[in-house]
């Protein structure tokens, strides 16, 4: 074991990008690290990379590869990451752990951002945030997505936060934190899943130009503070409604006759709603990154003009 931290290492072609002020666009490793099963886990983060250069953007995939975090995965790391049972799951105040261990790692929302920033990388398209969960008021269990996204300024697309989690109590939590939320084409928040998840939210934008807008508006305030951009799935893409909301319902019968709790909670929720589905909620997933990685490439795209 080594006692020294090794610092980021940014990939030659996502440093030049920046540096010379092209569309850059960060994506999370999770997703293929832990969120989906193999194979579809590394064809949906090489589908990411290759839709986004077809773009004209250059791909940032964020994780940490033997101990080292990476901004800017080559092909050969993703693929060995995506391969790699009983992987870190590295959000911010794992990092320092996982880099003195020399553990590969996915990087959550909140590790992600943070090492976007580091890299100068403006944009982060992901699946889905964290946020507040139900029970919280007994439980402090929140996601340190929100805290970290309060002081790290980058513009995040993601399809609202998961569906398992209080949406409402995590919207109110966004606020107190200063953190603004904008739907993309929308007021009504998406619920992941859903194309609604019904609660409102204040503001909208309407084109990728408005949004690099609203970030170049934060950066001349001097603001701390990530942008969240909510881009619903489209509604015939997603579960419907009534559905999910049963589904969730019996899902968290059966969590508590099996006794489980804390962190793991959500992981046994999202397989019961994959299960119950027949694995489309998987489907409709991977269709939520696949939009939000697209209107990301548009967003940075727009940044540059």
């Amino acid at each position: 074991m080594s006692a020294s931290v090794t610092a980021v290492r940014v990939s030659d072609e996502v440093r030049e990008a920046v540096r010379e002020g092209r569309p850059v666009v960060a994506l999370e490793s999770t997703i293929f690290t832990h969120g989906l099963p193999r194979p579809r886990n590394l064809e949906v983060a090489l589908e990411a990379e290759d839709s986004l250069r077809a773009q004209g953007v250059v791909p940032a995939t964020i994780g940490v590869f033997e101990g080292r975090p990476t901004v800017g995965l080559s092909i050969e790391e993703i693929t060995e990451l995506a391969a790699t049972d009983g992987i870190a799951k590295a959000s911010l105040r794992d990092l320092p752990v996982v880099s003195t261990l020399g553990l590969h790692g996915g990087t959550t929302v909140a590790a992600t951002a943070f090492l976007a920033h580091h890299a100068g990388i403006k944009v982060f398209s992901t699946g889905g945030l964290g946020g507040v969960h139900h029970g919280a008021a007994q439980t402090f269990d929140e996601s340190a997505d929100m805290t970290t996204l309060a002081q790290t300024p980058v513009l995040v697309i993601s399809a609202g936060v998961k569906s398992i989690l209080d949406v409402g109590a995590t919207l109110e939590r966004f606020e107190t934190l200063n953190i603004p939320v904008l739907g993309f084409g929308t007021t009504k928040y998406p619920g992941f899943y859903v194309t609604e998840s019904g609660h409102e939210i204040a503001y909208s934008v309407d084109t990728p130009e408005q949004a690099a807008a609203v970030l170049d508006s934060r950066d001349a305030l001097g603001l701390p503070q990530a942008v969240l951009l909510a881009n619903p799935v489209p509604a015939d893409k997603q579960l419907p409604p009534a559905e999910l909301d049963a589904i969730l319902v019996r899902a968290w019968e059966q969590a508590d006759k099996s006794g489980i709790t804390g962190n793991d909670t959500t992981p046994f929720l999202l397989d019961f709603i994959q299960r119950d589905t027949g694995g489309r909620s998987l489907e409709v997933n991977i269709d939520v990154y696949r939009g939000n990685v697209a209107l990301g490439g548009r967003i940075a795209t727009a940044l540059t003009h």
